[in-house]
Protein backbone atom coordinates (compact mmCIF):
# COMPACT_ATOMS: atom_id res chain seq x y z
CA UNK A 1 0.00 0.00 0.00
CA UNK A 2 1.36 3.43 -0.93
CA UNK A 3 2.68 5.69 1.83
CA UNK A 4 0.74 8.92 2.40
CA UNK A 5 2.39 12.32 2.09
CA UNK A 6 2.05 14.91 4.80
CA UNK A 7 -0.56 16.86 2.87
CA UNK A 8 -2.73 13.76 2.50
CA UNK A 9 -2.53 13.09 6.23
CA UNK A 10 -3.48 16.70 6.97
CA UNK A 11 -6.47 16.44 4.64
CA UNK A 12 -7.70 13.39 6.60
CA UNK A 13 -8.41 15.76 9.53
CA UNK A 14 -7.62 13.24 12.28
CA UNK A 15 -8.38 15.49 15.25
CA UNK A 16 -7.19 13.04 17.93
CA UNK A 17 -3.98 12.07 16.14
CA UNK A 18 -0.61 13.64 15.32
CA UNK A 19 2.02 12.52 12.82
CA UNK A 20 5.33 11.99 14.62
CA UNK A 21 8.33 10.49 12.83
CA UNK A 22 6.99 7.55 10.80
CA UNK A 23 3.59 7.03 12.43
CA UNK A 24 0.32 8.45 13.72
CA UNK A 25 0.17 8.88 17.50
CA UNK A 26 -2.69 9.42 19.93
CA UNK A 27 -3.10 9.57 23.71
CA UNK A 28 -6.45 8.97 25.38
CA UNK A 29 -7.01 9.89 29.03
CA UNK A 30 -8.57 7.07 31.05
CA UNK A 31 -9.34 6.94 34.79
CA UNK A 32 -8.58 3.31 35.56
CA UNK A 33 -6.86 0.25 34.16
CA UNK A 34 -10.07 -1.72 33.66
CA UNK A 35 -11.50 1.02 31.44
CA UNK A 36 -8.22 1.13 29.54
CA UNK A 37 -8.36 -2.63 29.00
CA UNK A 38 -11.94 -2.42 27.70
CA UNK A 39 -10.92 0.33 25.30
CA UNK A 40 -7.94 -1.68 24.02
CA UNK A 41 -10.16 -4.74 23.58
CA UNK A 42 -12.54 -2.70 21.42
CA UNK A 43 -9.57 -1.41 19.43
CA UNK A 44 -8.40 -4.98 18.93
CA UNK A 45 -11.75 -5.99 17.52
CA UNK A 46 -11.76 -3.00 15.19
CA UNK A 47 -8.23 -3.89 14.11
CA UNK A 48 -9.26 -7.47 13.44
CA UNK A 49 -11.97 -6.21 11.10
CA UNK A 50 -9.41 -4.16 9.15
CA UNK A 51 -6.55 -6.69 9.52
CA UNK A 52 -4.38 -3.97 11.01
CA UNK A 53 -3.50 -3.08 14.60
CA UNK A 54 -1.80 -0.25 16.52
CA UNK A 55 1.09 -0.39 18.92
CA UNK A 56 -0.37 0.08 22.40
CA UNK A 57 1.00 1.26 25.73
CA UNK A 58 -1.14 1.52 28.86
CA UNK A 59 0.00 3.70 31.74
CA UNK A 60 -1.55 5.36 34.78
CA UNK A 61 -4.35 7.49 33.41
CA UNK A 62 -3.70 7.01 29.70
CA UNK A 63 -3.57 4.74 26.68
CA UNK A 64 -0.95 5.60 24.05
CA UNK A 65 -1.40 4.38 20.47
CA UNK A 66 0.78 4.40 17.38
CA UNK A 67 -0.39 3.46 13.90
CA UNK A 68 2.17 2.67 11.22
CA UNK A 69 2.32 0.31 8.25
CA UNK A 70 5.37 -1.98 8.14
CA UNK A 71 5.28 -2.48 4.38
CA UNK A 72 4.32 0.91 2.95
CA UNK A 73 5.58 1.62 -0.57
CA UNK A 74 7.82 4.65 -1.18
CA UNK A 75 8.83 5.68 -4.69
CA UNK A 76 11.79 7.94 -5.31
CA UNK A 77 12.07 10.46 -8.14
CA UNK A 78 13.27 7.73 -10.51
CA UNK A 79 10.30 5.51 -9.71
CA UNK A 80 12.30 2.98 -7.71
CA UNK A 81 10.13 1.36 -5.05
CA UNK A 82 11.18 0.81 -1.44
CA UNK A 83 9.31 -0.97 1.35
CA UNK A 84 9.30 1.36 4.36
CA UNK A 85 7.56 1.94 7.68
CA UNK A 86 5.14 4.82 7.17
CA UNK A 87 1.53 5.95 7.33
CA UNK A 88 -0.87 4.49 4.74
CA UNK A 89 -4.60 4.66 4.17
CA UNK A 90 -5.18 1.68 6.45
CA UNK A 91 -3.68 3.67 9.34
CA UNK A 92 -5.98 6.60 8.58
CA UNK A 93 -9.01 4.30 8.41
CA UNK A 94 -8.22 2.65 11.74
CA UNK A 95 -7.42 6.01 13.36
CA UNK A 96 -10.89 7.23 12.43
CA UNK A 97 -12.47 4.08 13.85
CA UNK A 98 -10.51 4.39 17.11
CA UNK A 99 -11.65 8.01 17.44
CA UNK A 100 -15.25 6.78 17.13
CA UNK A 101 -14.67 4.12 19.79
CA UNK A 102 -13.18 6.71 22.14
CA UNK A 103 -16.22 8.93 21.66
CA UNK A 104 -18.51 5.98 22.36
CA UNK A 105 -16.71 5.46 25.68
CA UNK A 106 -16.61 9.21 26.48
CA UNK A 107 -12.80 9.26 26.43
CA UNK A 108 -10.87 12.46 25.86
CA UNK A 109 -7.83 12.68 23.60
CA UNK A 110 -4.73 14.68 24.57
CA UNK A 111 -2.98 15.11 21.20
CA UNK A 112 -0.57 17.81 22.40
CA UNK A 113 1.05 15.37 24.84
CA UNK A 114 2.18 12.72 22.33
CA UNK A 115 5.92 12.35 21.82
CA UNK A 116 8.46 10.08 20.12
CA UNK A 117 12.21 9.78 20.67
CA UNK A 118 14.78 8.85 18.02
CA UNK A 119 18.57 8.86 18.12
CA UNK A 120 20.81 10.55 15.58
CA UNK A 121 24.46 9.77 14.89
CA UNK A 122 26.46 12.02 12.58
CA UNK A 123 29.00 10.08 10.53
CA UNK A 124 30.67 9.89 7.14
CA UNK A 125 30.71 6.08 7.30
CA UNK A 126 27.16 4.90 8.02
CA UNK A 127 27.43 1.73 5.89
CA UNK A 128 30.57 0.71 7.79
CA UNK A 129 29.40 1.36 11.34
CA UNK A 130 25.69 0.48 10.98
CA UNK A 131 26.23 -3.30 11.50
CA UNK A 132 27.91 -2.58 14.84
CA UNK A 133 24.96 -0.51 16.03
CA UNK A 134 22.46 -3.05 14.73
CA UNK A 135 24.21 -5.70 16.84
CA UNK A 136 24.49 -3.46 19.92
CA UNK A 137 20.93 -2.15 19.88
CA UNK A 138 18.95 -5.17 18.72
CA UNK A 139 21.26 -8.16 18.36
CA UNK A 140 20.08 -8.67 14.78
CA UNK A 141 21.61 -7.59 11.45
CA UNK A 142 18.09 -7.50 10.02
CA UNK A 143 17.43 -4.25 11.86
CA UNK A 144 19.86 -2.37 9.60
CA UNK A 145 17.87 -0.60 6.92
CA UNK A 146 14.59 -2.09 8.10
CA UNK A 147 11.76 0.15 6.96
CA UNK A 148 14.04 2.65 5.24
CA UNK A 149 16.12 2.86 2.06
CA UNK A 150 19.12 3.92 4.18
CA UNK A 151 21.29 2.31 6.88
CA UNK A 152 19.08 3.32 9.79
CA UNK A 153 18.61 0.89 12.67
CA UNK A 154 14.98 0.00 13.41
CA UNK A 155 13.98 -2.71 15.86
CA UNK A 156 10.93 -4.68 14.70
CA UNK A 157 9.74 -5.07 18.31
CA UNK A 158 10.27 -1.37 19.15
CA UNK A 159 12.38 -2.18 22.21
CA UNK A 160 14.78 0.66 21.51
CA UNK A 161 14.51 4.02 19.72
CA UNK A 162 15.31 4.17 16.03
CA UNK A 163 18.86 5.20 15.22
CA UNK A 164 19.45 7.17 12.03
CA UNK A 165 22.67 8.48 10.53
CA UNK A 166 23.29 12.07 9.53
CA UNK A 167 26.00 13.36 7.22
CA UNK A 168 29.23 14.52 8.85
CA UNK A 169 32.91 14.82 8.04
CA UNK A 170 35.67 13.42 10.23
CA UNK A 171 36.06 16.57 12.33
CA UNK A 172 36.02 15.68 16.04
CA UNK A 173 32.91 16.78 17.92
CA UNK A 174 29.60 15.62 19.26
CA UNK A 175 28.26 12.74 17.19
CA UNK A 176 25.12 11.60 19.01
CA UNK A 177 22.04 13.70 19.52
CA UNK A 178 18.44 13.08 20.50
CA UNK A 179 15.47 13.96 18.31
CA UNK A 180 12.24 14.66 20.18
CA UNK A 181 9.13 14.51 18.01
CA UNK A 182 6.18 16.46 19.37
CA UNK A 183 2.80 17.66 18.15
CA UNK A 184 3.06 20.94 16.19
CA UNK A 185 1.10 22.82 18.84
CA UNK A 186 3.51 21.63 21.54
CA UNK A 187 6.80 22.61 19.87
CA UNK A 188 6.94 26.24 21.02
CA UNK A 189 6.17 25.33 24.63
CA UNK A 190 8.82 22.60 24.65
CA UNK A 191 11.44 25.01 23.28
CA UNK A 192 10.43 27.71 25.78
CA UNK A 193 10.78 25.23 28.64
CA UNK A 194 14.26 24.18 27.47
CA UNK A 195 15.36 27.81 27.20
CA UNK A 196 14.01 28.59 30.67
CA UNK A 197 16.05 25.67 32.01
CA UNK A 198 19.25 27.18 30.60
CA UNK A 199 19.33 25.79 27.08
CA UNK A 200 20.08 27.80 23.96
CA UNK A 201 18.87 27.71 20.35
CA UNK A 202 21.69 26.62 18.05
CA UNK A 203 19.82 26.59 14.74
CA UNK A 204 16.22 27.54 13.98
CA UNK A 205 16.67 27.84 10.22
CA UNK A 206 14.04 25.15 9.66
CA UNK A 207 11.73 26.12 12.50
CA UNK A 208 9.03 25.38 13.44
CA UNK A 209 9.60 21.93 11.93
CA UNK A 210 13.14 21.54 13.29
CA UNK A 211 14.82 23.51 16.06
CA UNK A 212 18.28 22.54 17.30
CA UNK A 213 18.98 23.33 20.95
CA UNK A 214 21.96 22.81 23.21
CA UNK A 215 22.47 22.42 26.94
CA UNK A 216 25.07 24.35 28.95
CA UNK A 217 27.77 21.83 27.94
CA UNK A 218 26.96 22.20 24.24
CA UNK A 219 25.19 18.84 23.86
CA UNK A 220 22.57 19.13 21.14
CA UNK A 221 18.99 17.94 20.85
CA UNK A 222 16.36 18.62 18.20
CA UNK A 223 12.68 19.44 18.61
CA UNK A 224 10.86 18.04 15.57
CA UNK A 225 7.29 18.73 14.46
CA UNK A 226 5.85 17.40 11.20
CA UNK A 227 4.26 20.60 9.91
CA UNK A 228 3.43 19.03 6.54
CA UNK A 229 0.90 16.70 8.19
CA UNK A 230 -0.65 19.38 10.39
CA UNK A 231 -4.10 20.67 9.55
CA UNK A 232 -3.96 24.13 8.00
CA UNK A 233 -6.19 26.76 9.59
Amino acid sequence: MDMLRGEQIAEADLTDWRKLAQGLHARYLIDDFSAAARFVTAIGEAGDALDHHPRVSIGKGYVDLELVTDDAIYRDDEGTEYVVEWVTQQDVDLARRITELAADQSLNADPASVSEIELGLDTAHSATIAPVWAALLTGSPDSQGRGTPGDEIRDATVRVPNLWFGDADDTPGQRFHIEVYVAPEAAAQRITAALAAGGTVVDDTNAPGLTVLADQDGNKGVICADMSAAKKD
